[in-house]
Formats: structure tokens, C-alpha cells, sequence
């Protein structure tokens, strides 16, 4: 348990941002899971915008420090070359 005043309030805060990014991140799954179903089937247009929106997101995470930039670079790469690929 803690002690001090401010390990108190960092204690809560750490619970609150441990849920935000408990939900950035299983958001970030949906987003993979669909951009990967996308890619798999023949709408090349459907597949593109599902991998903008997966990018999107990755970016966002970023921003807020809940993955690392070069997680999302690699993921949002991996993406990029198989979208040109499947024009």
C-alpha cells in the first residue's frame, strides 16, 4: 500500500492510464485483425482503407505513448508494402 500523499495519487493515476491503454490497445487489435481480413480478400479499395484506418490509429497510440514509434513504423510499413503490392 502506499504511503506518502503522492504515492497515493500515483497509484490512482497509474490504474486510470493502465485502462486508457488497455483500450487503445485492444482497439488497435480490432483495427489489425480487420486490416488484415481486408488484405486477405479482393477489394483492393476496402483493403486500403482499412489499412489508413489501422495507420491512424497506430499513430494516435503513438502519440500518447502507448506503443513505441518504431512498433507502429514496422506495423504501418508491413501494411504500406502489401497495399501497394495488392494495386
Amino acid at each position: 500500500m502506499a504511503n506518502t500523499k503522492s504515492a497515493i495519487k500515483a497509484a490512482r493515476k497509474s490504474i486510470r492510464l493502465a485502462a486508457r491503454n488497455q483500450t487503445i490497445k485492444t482497439r488497435l487489435k480490432t483495427l489489425a485483425k480487420a486490416a488484415k481480413a481486408a488484405v486477405a480478400g479482393p477489394d483492393a479499395e476496402k483493403a486500403r482503407a482499412a489499412a489508413i484506418a489501422y495507420t491512424s490509429a497506430l499513430d494516435r497510440a503513438v502519440k500518447s505513448n502507448v506503443i513505441h514509434r518504431n512498433a507502429a513504423s514496422h506495423h504501418k510499413s508491413q501494411y504500406a508494402k502489401v497495399i501497394f503490392a495488392k494495386k
